[in-house]
Parts: structure tokens; sequence; C-alpha cells
């Protein structure tokens, strides 16, 4: 496999310090679908396309 195809999963304590939000706030955006994440037993992962998207929606939203 590639290692630009891997799929790389987060945990929202690793997002919050990465886009430098709240937990609350990733939280939020979880909620309201702004955020996609997965679930892989009781732990809520966020892939990296997902906070790639997100990233691209807030570039959309300012334009």
């Amino acid at each position: 496999m590639n290692r630009t195809s891997e799929l790389v999963l987060y945990r929202v304590s690793d997002v919050t310090a990465r886009l430098r939000l709240s937990r609350t706030v990733v939280y939020e955006l979880l909620r309201s679908g702004r955020l996609r994440s997965v679930k892989q037993g009781r732990t809520r992962l966020i892939p990296e396309s997902a906070i790639r998207e997100y990233i691209a929606l807030l570039e959309k939203e300012a334009a």
C-alpha cells in the first residue's frame, strides 16, 4: 500500500491541537456535520480527509 493512500485517523484531542479549537467546538462541529468522523468502539476518530474538507469549507465560506 502506498503511504499517501493510508488512512490516517486522529482522536478529538489531536484535532483540537491541530485546528487550535476547543474540545467543545470540535464536538459541536461533529454534531452539526461540518466535520466528519468515524467510531472505533467507544473512540471517536476524525479522518485526515475530513480535516482537509473542513478547512476547504472554511476557505470557501471566507471567499
